[in-house]
């Protein structure tokens, strides 16, 4: 039997990694950042990310394990781009981002085996990684 959909929760689930993200952006300083991709795309792909990660973690929400690990990676999520921006640690931020893809990969599997949506909800988060990954390694090198 499916659960029914409480819209205004399902809402609070969607837009809570949103706002997160759009604090730490304020105290991010992208000024440093030198890629070839135009910045506008990154908020607008970080906007769409969080809500889909939103939305997953409310089909998910009342396994507490599952809510730990996705907890787990907003932290690790949200610590990224101080790391990167701010204080310009570009080789630490690159493995914080594959230590990230870890967990979301992980996460993804888990959220799967619980409600298959949920999962499929995460893929474009993992591609993203994967994407944002090879950037920060592209800066580097």
């Amino acid at each position: 039997m499916k659960k029914k959909i409480n819209y205004g929760e399902l809402a609070i689930y969607a837009i809570f990694p949103l706002i997160l993200g759009a604090v730490v952006g304020l105290f991010t300083d992208t000024s440093t950042y030198t890629g070839n991709i135009p910045g506008i795309i990154f908020p607008i792909v970080w906007s769409i990310l969080y809500i889909l990660m939103g939305i997953s973690s409310y089909l998910v929400r009342d396994n507490k394990e599952l809510m730990k690990i996705y907890a787990l990676n907003l932290i690790v999520n949200y610590i990224w781009p101080i790391l990167f921006f701010n204080l310009e640690f570009r080789v630490l931020s690159f493995f914080w981002i594959i230590l990230l893809l870890g967990i979301v990969i992980y996460m993804t599997y888990a959220f799967y085996k619980e409600n298959k949506l949920s999962g499929y909800l995460l893929i474009p988060y993992v591609l993203w990684l994967v994407f944002a990954a090879f950037l920060n390694l592209s800066i580097i090198l």
